[in-house]
């Protein structure tokens, strides 16, 4: 990261080393009203609070995930370690450390979900020694909080990984029941261009090849099929499609993304929407409408990386994206004029506590941690300043009840309520 031009720096979470490497100095401040941006426009009212419900100790907070039937809180650090927590009580019930890379920058424990009927595990993670991505199965008990028998890990699946960082994160099962995985185009800049061989990228890039999962929303059935860890459902978009040079990877939901850190689904609609960081120029906020008569819930979409950043050409604007179809524009898009460097998505308001949220999706920027919401009509989005930021978040979660919550590299997290 060092070592990377400017432009290259433009990462999801490019500033979680540095951070990280701070907080284990002297812990920044706690959450308060946004400062004032480098533009004349006055600092809105907070419509929001947040309030901390556990330190963690100090811990990067990873991701959330949760249960049915289990008011617990499972929450994961980037080191690897998962807690149960309730309140300000929290108990380790998983050590994943020595399976997950230490130190690696945009690397380590990236997000974690259970199965629908709340029996099982997955988690996310960077390999220690390859930095290749792995999901993996864990067994749980009905107990609550859940006890994780480690012995019955399970590889579902595994990506080699060419650079460090643009890993994505997001792990977490749909509306259909499907496993959902966000990974990032494999990293450096301009997704390998001009020399994309060189830089281990496939021509024209990773993100609109559909011979690598790199730069992809991924949709598997966790039961094993054959010598896969996983089965590729056959109404997944790609099965048996022709790509050029090559048979395309039917494990493939949507393509041309740079690094989609964060997505999730309305939990009342379906909507898909997707938090894609960019690289020197803008971070983007892509939505399909789970009833699109042409890409229903993102099925086949085509988000247009490394062909645009954002709305705007991208490294390789003049070449045909190699699938074809049409290239679906951000329903929202913003530049870095403001402090904004690597977009963190959310989740579509849908809690009781703060009833004039509901249906605005909340999202956050990992450098200036602004809490802010977009409106949806349509194609297109309002955005709005909630008057309230974390200190280096990293991630958003959702309870049962709809309720959201914000994790942050060194306090924790915090619960979104009413200001």
């Amino acid at each position: 990261m060092g070592g990377y031009p400017r432009r290259m720096r433009r990462t999801a979470l490019a500033v979680l080393v540095v951070a990280f490497v701070a907080a284990a100095c002297q812990l920044p401040p706690p959450p308060s009203p946004v400062p004032p941006p480098t533009s004349p426009a006055p600092t809105p009212a907070p419509s929001v609070s947040l309030t901390q419900v556990n330190d963690l100790g100090g811990a990067a907070a990873i991701a959330m995930a949760t249960r049915p039937a289990d008011s617990t809180l499972y929450v994961g650090t980037l080191p690897g370690h998962v807690f149960a927590v309730t309140g300000a009580t929290r108990v380790e019930v998983l050590d994943l450390s020595s399976l997950v890379i230490q130190g690696g920058g945009e690397r380590g424990l990236l997000g974690m979900t259970f199965s629908p009927d709340g029996t099982k595990l997955y988690v996310h993670y960077s390999a220690t020694g390859t930095g290749a991505t792995v999901v993996d199965e864990f067994a749980v008990s009905a107990a609550v909080p859940g006890v994780f028998n480690v012995e019955t890990r399970r590889q579902v699946l595994t990506v080699p990984q060419p650079q460090a960082n643009h890993n994505g994160g997001s792990l977490l099962f749909g509306p259909d029941a499907m496993l959902y995985l966000a990974l990032g185009d494999g990293g450096g800049g301009n997704d390998g261009a001009p020399n994309y061989a060189a830089n281990n990228h496939a021509v024209g890039g990773n993100g609109q090849s559909l011979q690598t999962l790199l730069g992809k929303i991924v949709r598997i059935d966790p039961t094993p099929s054959g010598v896969l860890g996983y089965t590729i459902p056959p109404l997944n978009p790609f099965v048996g499609v022709t790509d050029t040079g090559g048979t395309a990877r039917g494990e493939i939901w949507s393509y041309g993304l740079r690094n989609p850190f964060r997505m999730s689904f309305d939990r009342s609609t379906g909507d898909l929407w997707v938090g894609d960081v960019g690289q020197g120029a803008r971070e983007e906020a892509d939505f399909v409408a789970a009833g699109d008569a042409t890409h229903p819930g993102g099925k086949g979409a085509n988000f247009g990386w490394n062909r645009r950043e954002g709305t705007i050409a991208g490294p390789d604007a003049t070449l045909p994206n190699s699938a074809g179809g049409t290239l679906i524009d951000p329903i929202f898009d913003v530049d870095h004029s403001h402090g904004d460097c690597a977009i963190i998505g959310g989740y579509v308001y849908r809690g009781s506590s703060i009833p004039g949220l509901v249906g605005q999706y909340l999202y956050t920027d990992n450098c200036n941690g602004r809490i802010r919401a977009l409106t949806r009509s349509g194609a297109t989005a309002t955005n709005r300043d909630l008057g309230v930021a974390a200190a280096g978040p990293t991630s958003f979660a959702e309870d049962n009840s709809g309720e959201l919550y914000v994790l942050t590299l060194s306090h924790g997290f915090y619960r979104i309520g009413p200001p």
